[in-house]
């Protein structure tokens, strides 16, 4: 007989899709002979359904999160617990959690504080110490394994399934009379989702009006619950159902023209698998989890483009042949999600030693299309090199590498090459990123931005596409530099290419939020740029228009992340012949400039000012042979003049004197280090 216990705390909650899991792993845990046995902890004031093999057991006095914190683990003592709704008893190590988003983390805006502080506190405590962390999708176990103290080998994926979906009865549904979802009125989507802003209501009800010239109305049905929901004004052909049974969503999920599900973020997405149950055409986001439950059974579509929606709902609503095949692929889709196997998963893990479990293995999904742009002059050797690497050992192959440069010959042999697209333009790195932009392809999801001098890992691009995939709210990626050439000597590129080789059998990854971009190698998400370009008044190469960049995107909403997954080397080139005092000039000047646009706050201005001050004054009795320490203390003290007087100004690097010999310096200084 099986002996383990089942942390009953979701018989006290409301229903939704976390509660949900719970409820249909246990009914399938009670089909099952092995589980014959085991036992389910409630608290006293929980409502529970009878159990064949199963038995329930009321226990202590307490509810809540003290229930589950003091008393469930004192009654679950001697027993494997089984907890399957994200939280478990942070002192006790026997058990299995099942955790099923990082939402708490991703997107907190959608909870309340208190909410917020329990998670944040907990969670980490007993991922520690569970025997084993499962979760619903392979997207959900990848962002676990980058917000919490979880390796990902050690994270098992036993998915929602679509069973349950199948015995609701339609003909029980009560919905409201004046609700136009009959088979007469006009076809309507339906969306199913709370007012979480992760959940993302707010694009639907932006195209609403569209849809309305069209004759479609839009039906939102489910509850707030713990969320936050924003005030908004409804177009006159959106009806809210509010929560509903589950007879009541048969009804409305076999009559809708199809399923709407917008969200910036899920574990799983179960209502996409009961639509497809129900024979539901289903358009769903293209990020997160969602493209692995659709499979290729969904209409996908970025939960950032409104006109892609109303695109996708217009052909379904144009082509009776459109949405006979999607609901037959939907069919066999949700096949490959079934809450027995998951059961039987749980077993597997309860039962026996701490095994790897997955059920439900993906296809492979198609990851964003990324541009790689290098901007490069007078270094076309240099810049052969690490693009010629680049585009032999990418694992995922870029949708397009543009080198961005004054004139072709900068480009070197490239010009040769059929998969290199040369664009030409005024000099500036600012400038050439920004010519880079005005030629990308209208297809391009995300913009890669690398050095000429940098030697990226095999992974940099299928790690970076995988992140902007998975986490749709973040807008700006920085890679890790393995070693920085920068700030020393340099480092030839055969070194660079042993080092990344070193590297290679690595399996942890260091995820860091917020975080500047460092412009050697950077990743953003073109939808988010928009508009927005560098700012070309910063016109020497590669110093602080990276930051100033990353600051006006965070402005705008998005988050900014450093991940070590993405990473390379930079090899830290000294050709170029930079001169120290046009150097030291907008070490000062830049500064100022991005705090007078609001892009760099005054501590970090001043103390970057300060930082470089004392390094070159100290360092020029006896400075490196690399760096012309001299010459940028003389820029200093130039730009300091200049700010007395009212003269200052970032762009004025490129005109004032040398005032010393030219000497090689680096293209891009170190931020913590002048």
């Amino acid at each position: 007989m099986a002996s383990f216990a089942v942390n009953g705390r979701y018989l006290t909650q409301n229903l939704s899709g976390v509660q949900r899991y719970a409820r249909s792993i246990v009914h399938a845990l009670d089909q099952i002979e092995a589980a014959c046995g085991g036992v389910i902890l409630a608290p006293r004031t929980s409502c529970h359904p009878d159990y064949e093999k199963l038995c329930a057991v009321e226990v202590g006095v307490m509810s809540g999160y003290p229930w589950e914190q003091v008393e469930l683990p004192m009654a679950a003592r001697g027993r494997r617990l089984l907890n399957l709704c994200n939280m478990a008893p942070a002192i006790k190590s026997e058990q299995v959690v099942c955790i099923h988003d990082t939402n708490v983390l991703s997107s907190p805006d959608s909870y309340t504080h208190g909410f917020r502080a329990v998670y944040r506190s907990l969670q980490p405590l007993f991922a520690r110490r569970a025997v084993k962390i499962a979760t619903v999708s392979h997207a959900s176990a990848r962002q676990l394994s980058r917000y919490l103290p979880i390796p990902l080998s050690q994270i098992i994926v036993l998915p929602n399934g679509h069973e349950h979906a199948l015995r609701w009865n339609p003909d029980l549904a009560d919905l409201p009379a004046e609700l136009p979802v009959r088979p007469e009125d006009r076809p309507f989507v339906l969306a199913i989702g709370s007012g979480a802003r992760h959940k993302n209501m707010s694009l639907l009800l932006h195209i609403a009006p569209r849809l309305d010239e069209i004759g479609i109305n839009l039906v939102i049905a489910g509850g707030n619950g713990i969320f936050i929901e924003d005030h908004v004004t409804f177009p006159a052909n959106v009806y809210l159902c509010g929560r509903v049974s589950d007879d009541d969503l048969a009804y409305l999920l076999d009559h809708a023209l199809c399923l709407a599900f917008p969200s910036l973020t899920e574990g799983f997405g179960l209502p996409i698998i009961e639509a497809m149950a129900r024979g539901c055409p289903v358009v769903s986001s293209n990020c997160a989890s969602m493209p692995e439950v659709c499979g290729d059974a969904g209409l996908l579509a970025s939960p950032l483009d409104p006109a892609q929606w109303v695109r996708h709902i217009e052909m379904l609503n144009a082509s009776a042949q459109l949405r006979f095949d999607l609901v037959g692929r939907g069919k066999e889709q949700c096949g490959n999600f079934s809450w027995h196997n998951s059961a039987g998963g749980y077993l597997d893990v309860i039962e026996g030693p701490a095994v790897h479990t997955t059920r439900g293995l993906p296809k492979k999904q198609a990851l964003p299309q990324v541009a790689a742009v290098f901007a490069t002059l007078g270094r076309p050797k240099v810049v052969s090199e690490t693009v010629r690497h680049f585009l032999s050992t990418q694992r995922l192959a870029p949708s397009s590498v543009i080198i961005s440069c004054a004139t072709s010959e900068d480009a070197g042999d490239l010009v040769r090459l059929k998969d290199v697209k040369i664009v030409t333009g005024p000099v500036g790195l600012a400038a050439q990123r920004n010519t880079a932009l005005n030629h990308l392809e209208p297809q391009t999801d995300l913009v890669a931005f690398f050095d000429d001098d940098f030697v990226a890992h095999p992974e940099w691009l299928s790690e970076a596409a995988q992140v902007f995939q998975d986490e749709s709210s973040i807008v700006g990626l920085t890679g890790h530099v393995i070693a920085d050439g920068i700030k020393g000597p340099g480092i030839a590129f055969h070194e660079a290419v042993k080092l990344i080789k070193r590297e290679s059998g690595r399996s942890d990854k260091q995820w860091l939020e917020p975080f500047s971009p460092y412009g050697c190698n950077m990743a953003f998400r073109l939808k988010a740029i928009g508009t927005l370009r560098f700012d070309e008044r910063l016109v020497l190469y590669g110093w602080l228009e990276d930051r100033d960049f990353g600051a006006a995107l965070a402005k705008m909403g998005g988050r900014l992340i450093k991940f070590s997954a993405c990473r390379g080397v930079h090899l830290g080139v000294k050709s170029g012949r930079t001169s120290g005092v046009r150097l030291g000039y907008s070490q000062v000047a830049n500064p100022l400039h991005l705090m007078k646009k609001g892009t760099m706050k005054p501590r970090l201005v001043f103390g970057q000012i300060f930082r470089n001050l004392a390094s070159n004054a100290g360092r020029s009795i006896l400075p490196e042979p690399y760096v012309d320490r001299k010459g940028r203390l003389n820029g200093n003290l130039h730009a300091l003049l200049d700010a007395v007087t009212g003269k200052l100004g970032p762009e004025r690097a490129a005109a004032i004197g040398t005032g010393s010999a030219l000497v090689p310096v680096e293209r891009k200084p170190a931020r913590a280090k002048a």
